[in-house]
This record gives C-alpha cells, structure tokens and sequence, in this order.
C-alpha cells in the first residue's frame, strides 16, 4: 500500500510552525521533518502531524487527545504522538508542543553521521 502525499495546508502550516533556528529540516519517507543534532522531532506522515515526546508529554498530549502514531496500522511508534487537528487548528498550542518536542529531543545524545559508502570494485 502507498503511502499518500501530505495535504499542502498541512506541509505549510509545518512550515510556519517548526522553529527555523538550530533546525535542521529535510524530507524523511518523502515527508518534511525537522531534525536537532540528527535526532528527528517532528514531521508529517500522510495527512498527520507527528511529535516526539518524553514519557511524560505523551501521557499529557494523549489526555489532551492525541494519538500513538502508527505509520503502519498496529505498529505504534514508541515517544511518538499524532497531535489533534484542534492543537494545528491554534498556532500558540501548537508551537508549544512543537517547541517541547524540540526541547526533549535535543537532551539526546547526537547522532553520528554515517560514512560514505565507497564504491567497491568487482574483480572479473
């Protein structure tokens, strides 16, 4: 099953709300996303908006609503939220769950980046 695009006004109200500074932004699965240290934060997938969160904001974002995020149905991403379309719907609810992403994932160890992989040469 393919996945489907992002709704545009979903893509552009991601765009208006992940923070610029320190952010890196660039596609994951074909998807925006916003990464801190190579740690992703947040990103869309199809038509949701999802956060990563400490055990804490998860519990408080889920009784405020939102939803464990499955990319695929019955495979829950654990530290994963689907923030309710009523906290996209309020730029103010939505920068502060954005920005406590943001906040919890740069307390994580930075990821190191992969080394090229070298061309190899098959002998004949």
């Amino acid at each position: 099953m393919a996945w489907k695009k992002s709704p545009a006004e979903l893509v552009v109200a991601f765009e208006r709300l992940v923070p610029a500074g320190g952010v890196e932004r660039r596609q994951m699965f074909g998807y925006p996303a916003a990464f801190v240290a190579g740690n992703m934060f947040a990103g869309l997938h199809e038509d949701r908006f999802v956060l990563r969160l400490d055990e804490a904001g998860c519990a408080e974002a889920k009784r405020l609503g939102a939803t464990d995020f499955e990319p695929m149905p019955g495979r829950a991403m654990k530290g994963w939220v689907v923030l309710p379309s009523r906290f996209l719907a309020d730029d103010a609810q939505a920068s502060r769950w954005i920005d406590r992403a943001h906040r919890h994932v740069a307390t994580m160890p930075a990821k190191k980046k992969k080394a090229p992989k070298r061309a190899t040469r098959r002998g004949g």
